[in-house]
């Protein structure tokens, strides 16, 4: 391959602030555009590899936040620069191969972890499943390219997920502890790097046994106690509103002669 200069190349393979910037008229999901400064922060901070200006790696790891940029938070397929729309399918561990409409419904996370018994994914809307992982890593979950093994349109490469788990996921103690997934993709591009197809490869089971190490939340004692003082209140609560709804009928009933 060629020397790369990718200031020199497409939008959608810069970094991430620069593609930001960038995207402007776009609709976005929240009706904002994201931000990506705290994340940016701890990637700077924990990631463990600085790739070298204008490599292949560096390139790789823009053009995959771009599309994690879109596949998250752009609901018009026609404003994703990243893909082929037409063509473009992702798939993991040789499964379903997906579609950018299933992306923008059900989101890359849902399609990604599947089914399993602590997740729901086919009956999971997009918000469901980022609302959970954002209880669960307050602080984001970070992902960075360890290294590419081959050269376009068929790119080989491995990659780093990883977070602090301090928040409970559903009814899951949180560990405090990080929590790391290492994976593989395949990733074929255009001539211009935009992605036709996205395969995944990586034990998802890894993820959830660490997601769900910690056990189930305990109740306690006093939990338990103000649970029943709450029921206990809201039971006055409706009888004094049942009182009071028959004494204002009574104060309205009209007066007649005997």
């Amino acid at each position: 391959m060629n020397a790369i200069n990718i200031a020199q190349l497409h939008l959608w393979v810069q970094d991430r602030d620069t593609v930001l910037e960038y995207s402007t008229h776009v609709e976005w999901r929240y009706a904002q555009k994201p931000d990506y400064s705290q994340i940016q922060e701890k990637l700077a901070q924990e990631s463990t590899r600085n790739h070298l200006p204008n490599s292949l790696e560096l390139l790789v790891q823009n053009l995959l936040q771009t599309f994690e940029i879109e596949a998250n938070y752009k609901i018009n397929p026609a404003q994703w620069l990243s893909v082929v729309p037409s063509q473009f399918r992702m798939s993991c561990n040789g499964g379903y191969r997906y579609t950018i409409t299933d992306l923008i419904n059900v989101g890359t996370y849902n399609l990604l972890i599947a089914n399993t018994q602590h997740h729901k994914a086919n009956n999971a809307e997009i918000t469901t499943a980022n609302n959970l992982l954002h209880t669960a890593f307050p602080d984001g979950l970070l992902w960075e390219v360890l290294e590419v093994y081959s050269q376009p349109p068929d790119i080989v490469l491995k990659w780093r997920h990883w977070g602090e788990f301090t928040g409970a996921y559903q009814d899951y103690a949180p560990t405090n502890k990080i929590i790391e997934v290492i994976g593989t993709s395949v990733l074929r591009v255009t001539d211009d790097f935009k992605i036709i197809s996205l395969e995944h490869y990586y034990d998802h089971t890894q993820f959830w046994k660490q997601l769900t190490s910690g056990g189930k939340l305990l109740q306690t004692p006093q939990s338990e106690q103000q649970k029943r003082q709450k029921a206990s209140v809201s039971i006055w609560q409706r009888l004094w509103g049942f009182i009071s709804q028959l004494w204002r009928r009574k104060q309205h009933i009209p007066m007649t002669n005997i």
